[in-house]
């Protein structure tokens, strides 16, 4: 009995003491536990701070390094060929005549592009510029993954960046010059406004078309100046911008001009969203057409007025006709672009005419029945049938229209084709004179015309230069072809008529009373020649002044020059039609002149058709 007590108790305490142990066990274990998860949470906390200290230092570093770099960096100068522009020539009226350079850009103020184009440009280009730092970060990191990646080039640089990277850097696509990029644009739109960089962004940034600047893109694209865009013109141009390489094709290829207009939309609505135009101006837009491109600068005879006036231009600015095509110029030029055009193809139908065919000039004009007569007579003189050379020959036709007591120079047809014969005849070429200058014989000449009557081959521009003096009642004009030169605005020159006497105005009286109304012509003409060599046709009231010289030549073969050859039968009626159509297209044309209402001193007053006859 005792001894089962004893086990039972026995055995009650060694149970408890197990448990004992187990707990005890445990809770070391949970200790244990704890201290390692505190010691776990200590590392934690070191490397994190750690880590933190390690990017902190970092990124001062970095702050650091680009504000030392943003110190360092200097915004550059444009690049020569930025800096490039070209010289512009137009006509009297303002109409494209042609360019010089080597680039087609020219530099324009800001207030010369029209608020509405400035925002059309923003709206494509970049819709935070009035707002941005000069940069996007997002399309930084955009571009520079794409490099690293391969990927090819990326769009999305601000207005600023796209300057920077246009005017300022080279193309070359790398990290750095990113980075470098970045700081100059950050730096630019800190030093300068933002009208000062979306100047330089228009006149710099491509357009397609060879243009680069507002300027030229408006020119080759609509064929106007920047300040005379529309609200559609200049949203198209803006969409442009995008891929210009692409666009430039719009208006001939259906699939171009289709995206083109689904940017220019795009580019409208964004627009008129922010209030750049009105809703009625968007509702009221329409696509507009585009032009073809100007004419080449060596095609057609444009190219000769565009000589004649380089070379009076930059002579007038004192540099050399090389800083004239490089400077940015605008030279308005004397000619009448309308005039000269209809005078290239007069003398290319005169071609075909025949001697005694009645012409458009006199068909306009009314009855001419003594004038052909004496017309048929000159004809059989000097240019009979069968007086004309067998095998090739070519004849060469130089007009020059001019105004009396001023000098300018109103046409100036050196030939048809400046790019097969670069010479031109109406300034340069000396033209046996034969009788053209015998009504000069018995009056006294003073300079610039002492010894005219004696000269035995004038250029055409010298003899009409003579012709208007007697009209000017002897007041001599120096011929001039440029009326004034701009640049970015502002006028560097401007003409004023050169004068002096050069004869008594009884003698230019004289010579008029002579020439005057012959064959019932209601104007002074005058026909000469040399042999069959040469023909001379030339009126004048006091208006006008218009010779028209024909000559012909065996054209050169070889080794072979060129020679003089007899001019066929038909030139009479050639001449003839080219200088009554001439003198119709000015006369007739002109702005606010009434032959018929204004006062003719030294002539005849009563004057109604702008014809022409022959002695």
């Amino acid at each position: 009995m005792n001894g089962t007590n004893m086990d039972m108790h026995t055995n009650g305490g060694n149970g408890r003491h197990g448990a004992g142990g187990r707990g005890r066990v445990v809770a070391g274990l949970r200790r244990r536990l704890v201290r390692r998860r505190i010691r776990i949470r200590r590392t934690r906390g070191r490397r994190l701070r750690r880590a933190i200290v390690v990017l902190l230092t970092v990124l001062a570093h970095l702050v650091g390094a680009a504000v030392v770099a943003y110190h360092l960096t200097k915004i550059p100068e444009p690049h020569p060929e930025t800096a490039m522009q070209s010289t512009v020539f137009v006509d009297d009226h303002g109409d494209y005549l042609g360019r010089r350079g080597p680039v087609d850009r020219q530099e324009i103020p800001l207030s010369q592009v029209p608020r509405y184009v400035r925002e059309a440009v923003i709206a494509a280009e970049n819709r935070s510029f009035r707002t941005d730092t000069g940069i996007s970060p997002k399309a930084i990191g955009r571009a520079a993954w794409s490099t690293v990646s391969g990927g090819g080039r990326q769009g999305g640089s601000t207005i600023t960046q796209q300057y920077v990277k246009n005017a300022l850097l080279s193309p070359e696509q790398s990290l750095s010059r990113k980075a470098r990029e970045a700081l100059i644009a950050i730096k630019l739109d800190r030093t300068r406004s933002k009208d000062e960089i979306l100047r330089g962004y228009l006149n710099t940034v491509y357009f397609g078309r060879g243009a680069a600047g507002i300027q030229s893109a408006a020119r080759n694209y609509f064929g106007v100046d920047a300040e005379d865009l529309t609200v559609s013109q200049g949203a198209a141009l803006a969409s442009v911008i995008n891929i210009p390489s692409y666009y430039e094709k719009a208006g001939s290829d259906p699939k171009v001009t289709a995206k083109l207009v689904d940017r220019w939309e795009w580019v409208l609505d964004a627009m008129a969203h922010s209030g750049a135009i009105t809703s009625a101006q968007r509702a009221a837009a329409r696509f507009p057409a585009f032009r073809f491109y100007p004419p080449g600068d060596t095609d057609g005879q444009r190219q000769y007025l565009i000589d004649a006036a380089a070379s009076e231009a930059a002579d007038r600015l004192g540099i050399t006709e090389d800083q004239l095509a490089r400077g940015g110029y605008t030279v308005r030029t004397t000619f009448d672009l309308t005039a000269q055009d209809a005078t290239a193809e007069l003398a290319a139908d005169g071609a075909g005419k025949k001697t005694g065919e009645q012409t458009a000039g006199a068909k306009t004009a009314g009855k001419r029945a003594a004038g052909e007569k004496a017309a048929e007579e000159k004809a059989s003189e000097v240019t009979r049938p069968g007086a004309g050379p067998a095998g090739d020959v070519r004849v060469h036709t130089a007009v020059v229209a001019l105004v009396p007591g001023d000098g300018a120079v109103r046409v100036l047809y050196g030939g048809a084709d400046y790019a097969t014969q670069p010479f031109n005849d109406a300034r340069d070429g000396a033209v046996e004179a034969g009788t053209a200058l015998q009504p000069f014989s018995g009056v006294k000449l003073l300079a610039p015309l002492t010894g005219l009557a004696r000269t035995a081959a004038p250029t055409p521009l010298r003899l009409a230069s003579a012709y208007a003096t007697a009209a000017a009642h002897g007041v001599y004009a120096t011929p001039y072809t440029v009326a004034k030169i701009t640049r970015a605005g502002r006028t560097l020159y401007e003409a004023h008529p050169r004068t002096r006497t050069a004869m008594t105005p009884d003698g230019a009286g004289l010579i008029t009373k002579l020439l005057y109304g012959r064959s019932g012509a209601p104007v002074a003409t005058h026909t000469g020649a040399a042999g069959l060599r040469t023909l001379w046709q030339t009126a004048y009231d006091e208006h006008l002044t218009l010779t028209v010289a024909l000559f012909a030549e065996h054209p050169a073969k070889g080794k072979k020059a060129a020679l003089p050859a007899p001019l066929p039968y038909t030139a009479q009626s050639r001449s003839l039609f080219v200088s009554e159509g001439v003198w119709s297209k000015i006369v007739g044309t002109a702005e606010g002149h009434d032959p018929a209402a204004e006062p003719n001193p030294g002539l005849p007053t009563g004057q109604t058709k702008p014809i022409l006859a022959t002695r």
